[in-house]
């Protein structure tokens, strides 16, 4: 019998750390800017390359599309709490199973699109979203913001890079 492969090494979750720190950085910084700066929570429109992109504020009280959205403060503390638990579950999953760097990278996308709208719940009570993209012919109603690309390109990314290992070269024993 073949002696079992070595542990694979600890994992470095720099590469998941500095991806969740870009993520945070480009969200709240293009939140306080449409908000503070052009004051889109008041103009509530600005036509960018109409019809394919606007700025169109809402404040989203639940998760994607309004989902489980409620006026009770009570609503937005439990998606606070699932939202950290969530990020708490990932980093955890990632320490435990060491993936590659996509993973990590997916991983930091998910986690820090997650902080970015815990923190717009903290700070407003809801997230703050912004972006807005519609084709001719086709209005679009709903708006999303930068955490919310980065918590679906994480997820997919999450889908698609982690599971086994991938070879890249076969033994003459695989043929």
């Amino acid at each position: 019998k073949a002696p079992a492969p070595p542990p694979p090494p600890p994992v470095s979750l720099r590469t998941m750390a500095w991806v969740v720190g870009i993520v945070l950085l480009l969200d709240q910084v293009s939140k306080y800017y449409v908000v503070h700066v052009l004051r889109l929570d008041r103009i509530r429109e600005i036509e960018v390359l109409p019809p394919w992109l606007n700025l169109h504020m809402a404040w989203n009280q639940g998760v994607n599309f309004g989902l489980f959205s409620s006026s009770q403060d009570i609503m937005r503390w439990v998606l606070v709490a699932v939202a950290v638990a969530v990020c708490a579950w990932v980093i955890l999953w990632i320490r435990r199973v060491r993936p590659g760097w996509f993973a990590q990278a997916s991983a930091g996308l998910l986690v820090g699109g997650a902080i970015g709208n815990v923190i717009d719940r903290i700070l407003y009570g809801a997230v703050a979203d912004f972006l807005n993209m519609s084709m001719p012919g086709i209005d679009n109603p709903y708006s999303f913001n930068i955490a919310d690309v980065a918590i679906f390109c994480g997820a997919l990314g999450l889908v698609f890079f982690t599971g086994r290992p991938c070879t890249t070269s076969r033994t003459a024993s695989s043929v």
